[in-house]
Parts: structure tokens; sequence; C-alpha cells
């Protein structure tokens, strides 16, 4: 067996057999570093294995495992699979850890084992005590180096494992620094054969790069069955748990948790929470409802409609596409002869939320035209439907359940596009408008 110097860049993977101080695929400056891999040649002929009939394959185990937080086995998909992989990603100090070690307690009976190779066992203990975990049976372990956890794990043969984080293990095998391409993948894959070999689940904490992508070889994501990421910014008090990648449950369920001085908790009426500052209608501000999973939310959009003190209009907005706003805000001004050229528009989605759902393309032109004549909408009303290049009201899915929660905290009005389904509801008068300047008119007072 040879080994070779090849240069890997520590943003990508890409590997180059000479140092450069770009790296061709990324583009980030000073990333590739040196690392000896060792090449085997392999034989003249493999050893045959028997394919196995489909219909003949072993299952997986039909028992999840649930942990008692609401929210975050609604992201699972219903619960851990056992054997499962799951890699966790956020931005630092959006509460990964605590996240991990509420899990840990929830999960108590079920032995779990916590492993951190970023903190000490006294600041640890000083995290659970803030938790009110110390009396639950976790067990903890400070190591870093891999060849030392996997000898715990035979040793010990906890029911979960929970390893903060994947970017500060190292492997003896190989000489690069932790948190290099090498070491995380092959760390990381050491520890995926382990989790399919006893059937126990691993949870591996991630960091993320400046963009919010997480941060290691691309190989990681696939290399496992699920991908969490952990959303929320500091000056918010609300978390969202979303996956981008579940081999065993749906990837549009998000789980909503609240930062408080006793650790998170989980919110099981998200809409209540980001309406509960709204008193009344004011100019400038709508309500529409978003979809996400099987999961509806209400959500407020606030709008602001200034003159522009610069020589170009400003379109800044938080919580939404700002280019789809640019494209609403063109609409406008084609299809119902609004300027604003020389007007800022700013647009924020209360509560720190960040909506993808086209369903509130209604509520946002509502809310923009609500501020520019500076009159309110009708008082509790709601908005919902998706607005197309020619200024046309289009369906989007999930009506009956947004209509549902709407009706479920009080709103009596609902302006929403033609559907094909008839839509019932005891208590909320709807409206039908087949274009955008109907259904603003139907808003305003």
């Amino acid at each position: 067996m040879k080994s070779r110097s090849v240069f890997v860049c520590q943003e990508c993977g890409y590997r180059s057999l000479k140092w450069l101080g770009k790296c061709p695929s990324c583009g980030a400056w000073g990333s590739l570093v040196e690392e000896l891999v060792e090449v085997e040649r392999s034989s003249a002929r493999g050893n045959a294995s028997s394919p196995v009939l489909l219909g003949e394959t072993p299952t997986l185990p039909a028992q999840r495992i649930r942990s008692g937080i609401d929210e975050f086995d609604r992201v699972m998909g219903g619960g851990i699979v056992p054997g499962s992989v799951t890699v966790i990603g956020g931005d630092p100090g959006v509460g990964k850890s605590t996240l991990m070690l509420t899990l840990c307690g929830a999960l108590a009976d079920h032995k779990p084992l916590y492993v951190t190779g970023e903190e000490s066992l006294e600041q640890l203990r000083y995290r659970a005590e803030r938790l009110h975990l110390t009396r639950q049976e976790v067990a903890v372990l400070s190591e870093q180096c891999l060849e030392d956890i996997l000898a715990t794990l035979e040793s010990y043969t906890p029911g979960l494992v929970v390893v903060d984080s994947i970017q500060t293990l190292y492997t003896r095998q190989m000489e690069s620094l932790p948190g290099s391409i090498g070491q995380v993948r092959t760390c990381a894959g050491q520890l995926v054969q382990w989790a399919k070999r006893t059937g126990r689940p691993v949870f591996l904490v991630g960091h993320v790069t400046k963009e919010g992508v997480l941060a290691g070889p691309k190989v990681l994501e696939h290399m496992v069955d699920v991908t969490i990421q952990f959303e929320g910014e500091g000056n918010y008090a609300y978390r969202i748990l979303r996956a981008t990648k579940n081999r065993y449950g749906s990837t549009n369920e998000i789980g909503v948790f609240e930062m408080r001085n006793e650790g998170l908790v989980a919110v099981p009426n998200p809409s209540a929470v980001f309406l509960t500052h709204r008193l009344h209608s004011e100019p400038g501000t709508a309500v529409s409802a978003i979809l996400e999973g099987t999961r509806s939310l209400l959500v407020e959009i606030q709008a602001l409609v200034v003159p522009s003190g610069y020589g170009i209009a400003q379109r800044i907005a938080t919580g939404f596409d700002t280019k789809r706003l640019q494209m609403l805000l063109a609409v406008l001004e084609r299809r119902l002869g609004m300027e604003f050229s020389h007007t800022d528009v700013f647009l924020n989605i209360a509560g720190g939320l960040a909506v993808r759902d086209p369903g509130v393309d209604l509520a946002v032109c509502a809310a923009v035209i609500s501020s520019l004549r500076n009159s309110p909408l009708a008082e509790k009303a709601v908005a919902i439907g998706e607005v197309g290049l020619t200024g046309e009201l289009r369906q989007v899915a999930g009506m009956d359940m947004r209509l549902k929660e709407a009706e479920k905290l009080g709103f009596t009005f609902a302006v929403v596009p033609p559907s094909v389904q008839a839509i019932a509801s005891s208590s909320i008068r709807i409206e039908v408008a087949q274009h955008l300047g109907t259904a603003v008119e139907k808003l305003l007072l």
C-alpha cells in the first residue's frame, strides 16, 4: 500500500495534485491543505456476493423511538428510527447543544451517551444544571479521539449517541488537523458504520459556514440519513427546526421552539405566538396563512413605504425573498398603475420567521398598498393566494387547512383565489377574487 500527497479544499472537498492559492471549485482563497492518502492496488479478481430479492430483504423496526418532544418528533417523521444517523447544523449560539442535551434528558431511559469535544465535563454540568438535567440518567464523555470513542461505545453500549461536534473529532490514522475534510469524512464514516451495525441512533452536531451551509465535505450529507437545520436569530427567542433531508419522513415539516432561561421549550401553537403582539389592523400590516408540511401557520406581514432619500430606491426584506418582493412591486406598477420608483419599500415577517410559501403573495401586495395609501385592511381579515405576472390570483395547496387555522384564531374574513374545489367554512366569510386589484379592494377599508 502506497501513500501520496494531495491538496484538499477545506470548504468544498476539491482535490488537486498541486497547491493552488484559490480553489477552482468554490473560489475560496488559501483553503487547500496537504493531506496524505493511501492508495491500495486492487486485486485482479474480487469476491462474489449473493444477490437477495428485494421482497426477501429484512425490514426496519416498525417501532420508532419517540422522544416526547412533539416538535422534534414531528420533524423526524414521527420519531427516531433505530440505527439512523442524523446531522444537525445551525449558526453558533442558536441552541444546537442545548437541543441535543434536552433530547438526551427526554430519552434518559434509553441509556443515552453525550460525547462532547468542545466543552469540559464541568462546563457541561453547568449547562445541564440550567436545564434541570443533573438528576437524569445521562452519561457524558469529553473526548476527541475517534478510536477512544469507539472503544467506549463498545464497552458502554449506549442506546443513543450524541457527538458534539463532528468537526472536533480526529482519528490517529490521519495526520491532518481535526475539522479537515479527511478527518470529518473518516470519523463520520466510522460512526455511521457503528450505527448501522448496532442499530443505535447517532446524532452528529455540525458547524456551518458563513453562508449558512453545513461545513465539511458535501459527502457528509450523503452519508447520513437525516439532515436538519436549527434556524433562528439572536434577537428573537424563537427557533425553527427544519429537515432538509430525511430518508424516513417528510422534508416539509418544521418544529418551533422558544429559548427561555431554563432551555428550549416546544411551541405547540406557533400561529398564536407569531400574532401575539398584533392588537388590531394597522396601515401596512396583513395576515396570511402558510403551509409547512402538514401544519398551517398564520404570519403577520409588515410593510413600510416611504419617500426615498437616495438616488436609487431601496428594497429591503427580512424573512422574505427580496427578488420576489421586487417582482411583486413590478406587478403592482404595471397592472395596478402604482409608482414605486421614488419610494423605499421595507418588508418584514414578524417573529423572525423565514417564509418561502408563495401563498403570502397577496398579503405582501396588500400590506404594501395599505402602507402606500396609509389605510388599514379590514379587521380580522386574512389574505391567501399566489400572484402571477399578469396580476391574476392563483390557487395554493392546502387551502382548507389554512382557513381552518385562521378560523381557530378568530379571523372572520378571508380573500382567496378561485378554487376547483368548493371551500366551505362555518364562521369565515370567504370572498373569491380572480385579480389582484379586485382582491385588494375587498381587503381595504
